[in-house]
């Protein structure tokens, strides 16, 4: 077999994998949206079967042949061609899937199937301890896997890798550290400034009328409804299915608008990424997101560079009146959106302002490395989130329902999950800015209803290159730095000490 005729037939491997893992992803949506409660036995089984096919698949000796005949061949010379990125790409996955045990694999599909449903109990109850157990099971599985993956720094890094290739903890901690000096006085700052009230966000807003107002922002910022859909589910997500398949769960509270349409601004970032990848490249790296961070980059990117501007609200807020009237009638659109811009420091981690945002993810990014450390019990967790949460945030959780058991991430197993948030803030900042250097400020494009020029140039130079490059590289290309935090402490300062 020539490298050719090898190539072909790994990207035929790689898709009927891409196409199992679906069947994962479609598994877990219906968990979320559908099942009913006495079916999560058995949906455990199912995903802890489907996962270990998809391992048997990511694991067949058949793909380190035909990456070993295609390796060295002229056909990964140029290393950003879709071959040789293809290539590199299969080749980092293999060898990271086969070292994990099979066992391991169905093991931690399966406990962690069991543990969100747990954890959806113990968060409705405000009962740690049913769920505290599981905390130990879930990050002694961790251990188990990130030893297996492999880890040079520190164990965290192991599991790192799998959300953003290239991030080490030792890469993130100055980062992180440089954002608490800067975002510690600027929240203080705030805080002596008068707060805007935000009564008028906890008025009576009808669900049916949130739902269709919702849907028309989501058509309006460019969600193909013809390859996706909205439903409500537990905890706001997305969830790329397939091409032509990208479902989004969100979240209604009849008393608070706001919070279901960020959530639907934050999970369009990440639809809209998934549905502006190349779908002939589905299967194959190319076709793939490059890392969580850059996908949070996208959603956090709609939610507060575009959700909350000036523009934005010049162009929906007239509509957003005429569905609530009884709400809104009296209410001008200056005071609107100086209530949906409030900054002060709250417990839940997806209702916070976006200048608190990161000292959340903070939190949690020191509490998991503890946790996976073994330095830190799950019993003692929520006395060390109450205490991060008063150094950095100046407040205390009155619960564990608004402390330590906000989250699904760690009961779905989604360890070292939570950086990719703030580095997500972190290249929002930095693209947002690029693009408004290309096509220029895009303050009156949202006033106008134009939200392509900025979707179409996400495309052009975000989305389109899939795996092409790594998230460093990819930020520096396009936005001419590497990751830095500069640009995101700029402008939150200069919006909000101006008063947004």
């Amino acid at each position: 077999m020539n490298p050719d005729q090898a190539y072909t037939e790994l990207v035929r491997l790689s898709r009927e994998k891409s196409v199992l893992e679906s069947c994962l992803g479609l598994l877990q949506w219906d968990a979320e949206i559908y099942m009913p409660r006495s079916g999560v036995g058995h949906r455990g089984e199912q995903m802890a079967l489907v996962a270990g096919l998809a391992h048997d698949r990511a694991t067949d000796p058949r793909f380190d042949e035909l990456l070993g005949t295609i390796e060295g061949s002229a056909l990964v010379n140029d290393p950003e061609s879709p071959h040789a990125v293809n290539v590199r790409e299969l080749r980092r996955n293999f060898d990271r899937q086969r070292r994990l045990p099979r066992e391991l694999v169905e093991e931690w599909a399966r406990v962690t199937a069991l543990a969100s449903q747990v954890w959806a109990d113990a968060r409705t109850n405000d009962d740690f301890k049913t769920f505290a157990p599981w905390i130990e099971r879930i990050f002694g599985l961790a251990r188990e896997k990130a030893d297996a993956l492999g880890w040079v720094g520190e164990r965290y890094d192991g599991l790192l890798e799998d959300y953003e290739p290239g991030m080490t903890t030792d890469r993130i901690s100055p980062m992180f550290t440089r954002l608490e000096a800067d975002l510690v006085p600027l929240v203080a700052s705030l805080r002596e400034q008068s707060v805007p009230p935000d009564d008028i966000l906890k008025r009576e807003f009808p669900l049916d009328n949130q739902r269709l107002f919702i849907e028309g922002v989501a058509r309006a910022v460019g969600f193909d409804s013809e390859g996706g859909r909205l439903d409500v589910s537990q905890h706001p997500f997305c969830s790329m299915i397939g091409p032509g398949d990208v479902r989004i769960g969100l979240r209604y509270f009849p008393n608070n608008f706001t919070r279901g349409l960020f959530a639907l601004l934050h999970e369009c970032g990440h639809a809209l990424y998934d549905q502006g990848l190349d779908r002939e490249r589905y299967g194959t790296p190319m076709g793939d997101p490059v890392s969580l961070g850059i996908h949070e980059s996208q959603s956090r990117l709609w939610e507060n560079y575009v959700g909350r501007s000036h523009g934005f609200w010049r162009h929906f807020y007239s509509q957003l009146q005429s569905s609530f009237p009884d709400a809104l009638r009296e209410v001008s659109l200056e005071e609107f959106r100086k209530a949906v811009n409030r900054v002060k420091p709250g417990f839940i981690r997806i209702e916070a302002d976006e200048v608190t945002y990161n000292l959340h993810i903070m939190v949690r990014f020191d509490l998991e490395r503890a946790l996976l450390a073994g330095d830190l019990p799950a019993a003692d967790l929520p006395g060390a989130w109450s205490e991060l949460y008063e150094r950095r945030l100046g407040i205390k959780p009155p619960d564990d329902r608004t402390g330590c058991l906000q989250d699904i991430h760690w009961a779905d197993g989604l360890i070292a999950y939570f950086p990719t948030y703030t580095l997500g803030n972190i290249y929002a900042a930095q693209l947002f800015a690029a693009a408004e250097r290309a096509i220029g400020p895009l303050e009156e494009s949202f006033a106008a209803g134009n939200f392509r020029s900025l979707r179409e140039w996400l495309v052009e130079n975000v989305h389109r290159h899939g795996q092409r490059y790594a998230a460093p590289a990819l930020i520096e290309r396009v936005t001419g730095s590497p990751p830095d935090p500069s640009a995101m402490i700029e402008s939150l300062s200069r919006r909000y000490h101006g008063n947004v």
